[in-house]
């Protein structure tokens, strides 16, 4: 079918003249059928800064569930923040799957302990883990610190522990983490940023 100048023109006007009156209501309701709705405008958008490695890519993170209404809320989509200065939008392949990571229900989302000589995991509250942590290195550093090297200098070294300690930390907490580890006389630290 050739189309010519006025022919273009009719089907043109023909068009604008029906979605006119589609849109001033003249047209039967079942034509004007509202398209789906899209899924993230029901969510509730939290910003987020990844915790994967020391980048601290931004993320924009979408959950369905209102907490004011006391319902458990599902996280259902993760993207980049353009907005951000470090990452502007764009996440790695570890940032984009902390969807799955989330969701995984072989997620551990409380302390467990397997006791000496047992296979079975135990949950454990965190008061009891805290207090576990605090009594095997208590009894490690006792065991083990050395004050004064073979010359006889002050050295104050614990060994036979190390730390890791956390990426996506603010500068204010890694200084704190490093005092404290310095103040047991931890020498072995390092950060998940380097692993």
């Amino acid at each position: 079918m050739q189309v010519t100048r006025r022919k273009f023109f009719k089907i043109c006007a023909g068009g604008m003249a029906g979605t006119s009156a589609a849109m001033l209501g003249l047209a039967p309701t079942e034509a004007l059928a509202a398209p789906r709705s899209y899924k993230l405008l029901r969510a509730t958008e939290t910003r987020n800064t990844c915790t994967y490695c020391a980048v601290g890519c931004g993320m924009l993170m979408y959950s369905l569930g209102d907490h004011t209404r006391n319902t458990k809320g599902k996280l259902i989509h993760i993207e980049g923040d353009p907005d951000h200065p470090v990452s502007r939008g764009a996440l790695c392949p570890k940032g984009a799957g902390a969807l799955d990571y989330v969701n995984s229900p072989r997620r551990v989302r409380y302390p467990e302990v397997r006791e000496a000589g047992s296979n079975e995991w135990k949950r454990i509250s965190w008061h009891e883990a805290i207090q576990r942590i605090a009594k095997h290195m208590k009894a490690d550093r006792d065991a083990n610190f050395i004050e004064k090297n073979e010359q006889g200098t002050t050295v104050n070294r614990w060994m036979t522990t190390g730390f890791l300690a956390g990426s996506a930390c603010s500068n204010e907490t890694g200084i704190l983490t490093q005092k404290w580890v310095r103040s047991l006389g931890i020498i072995f630290t390092d950060n998940q940023a380097s692993i």
